[in-house]
């Protein structure tokens, strides 16, 4: 619908980058509603009676909370947005059909023509400017007439070719330890924590978790979300324009295990420095995952034959991100399961981190492409004036034979 609101095909970057903004915004505010309000008759004794019914059910306030809001979202939708199907403008119905004129437009501008959002443009997949840059080699006559083109260049481009496949193997991959990292945090910041003194100090030794009240993990959260807005927003356009794609996708896929090994580890911080932890932890996964997920999609776009064929790409590496997040929480609190009964609860961290280290090996089967490049430039209106403003143009090389060569 973002797409459809929009009159100006250039003006879409800015709009597509509101929801991600929002989205982020949520992230800060929903941990910070659940936190603060689950458990009522306990954190707010003196508001919530504890015979009354939030102490029967513990998380009845933070839901009913959720619901006005969603009910607010929907009043707001219902009354304030304008309906952009075509079908259901007012002059598509009989009534007004019957009082047509020849000066009466057939269709209201805006309604289709903007598309909603194209997989073609280079834009889709992150909110910045994103121009994918190719030298080109056209073959001429001495004459100056192009060159006949040859049988292999008449047939359909090849959808699926292997570059396409490890892109979307590497994605899977990516997508699998982040969905385990967000299943493992809240389950490992609330689990009873092991007073540090009667265990022994191995790495192979971490009985629980940190034993965080959950108004305290719903603050991390929120907290984290505030992370991740800032990386998001400034410093993922400044790192890849600084860095380029391909370069930012190697350094963030090489050093994403470090986000997953150091977790457990926070359980031997003393109470005085728990939180610093916590949040550089949070900070350096941030970092690497909203830095790769991007990236991993303008690859995929590069990697693509023709920007005809997008559309079956993205699909299937929407359909092999979704099994991986089906498949990643169950196999994380399996892992998680077996750690606390063996005393280490470091083992489903450690198995998400083999898993991100697997990734790291699997870029070397991935074939960059040639002459092809990705630059990123910030939406953002202050960051703006620190990028070249003009679009680089792509290199045409050209060979000029004689026709008898032909």
């Amino acid at each position: 619908m973002v797409g459809e609101l929009v009159k100006k095909p250039e003006h879409e970057p800015r709009a597509f980058a509101v929801m991600p903004f929002v989205w982020s915004i949520g992230t800060i505010i929903g941990p910070a509603i659940g936190g603060t309000f689950a458990r009522p008759a306990i954190s707010m004794p003196s508001v919530f009676s504890p015979a009354s019914i939030f102490a029967h059910f513990p998380y009845l306030l933070p839901n009913l909370l959720c619901a006005a809001i969603l009910l607010i979202s929907i009043l707001f939708g219902y009354f304030f947005l304008i309906e952009t199907h075509p079908d259901m403008q007012p002059w598509s119905t009989q009534e007004e059909l019957d009082h047509t004129t020849a000066e009466t437009p057939l269709m209201t501008a805006g309604a289709t023509a903007d598309y909603g959002v194209d997989l073609r443009a280079d834009t889709y997949g992150t909110f910045n400017t994103v121009n994918i840059n190719e030298s080109k080699e056209w073959m001429l006559n001495a004459d100056g007439t192009p060159r006949p083109a040859s049988t292999s260049l008449k047939d359909k481009p090849k959808v699926f070719t292997r570059k396409i496949a490890m892109i979307v193997v590497a994605l899977g991959i990516f997508t699998y330890h982040s969905m385990s990292y967000d299943h493992l945090l809240p389950i490992f910041l609330q689990d009873e924590r092991v007073s540090t003194s009667s265990i022994s100090q191995s790495p192979f030794n971490i009985p629980g978790g940190l034993g965080l009240a959950i108004r305290s993990v719903g603050t991390i959260m929120c907290i984290n979300g505030i992370i991740a807005l800032f990386i998001q927003a400034i410093i993922f356009p400044l790192f890849a324009s600084w860095l380029g794609v391909w370069k930012t996708f190697v350094i963030v896929t090489v050093f994403h295990p470090v986000a997953y090994f150091i977790v457990p580890y926070l359980a031997f911080l003393p109470e005085t420095s728990l939180y610093p932890g916590i949040y550089v932890c949070l900070a350096i996964r941030n970092f690497f995952s909203i830095l790769g997920y991007p990236v991993l999609l303008i690859l995929l776009k590069e990697a693509a034959p023709s920007r005809s064929v997008l559309g079956k790409v993205n699909g299937l590496a929407a359909s092999a991100g979704a099994a991986c997040r089906t498949i990643a929480p169950p196999i994380a609190g399996y892992l998680y399961g077996v750690g606390t009964q063996i005393g280490f609860t470091g083992l489903a961290w450690w198995g998400s981190g083999i898993v991100a280290i697997a990734g790291a090996f699997q870029i070397l089967s991935i074939q960059r492409t040639k002459n092809k490049t990705a630059t990123i430039r910030p939406m953002a209106s202050f960051m703006r004036n620190a990028m070249p403003a003009e679009r680089e143009e792509d290199v045409v090389h050209i060979t000029v034979t004689d026709r008898d060569e032909v």
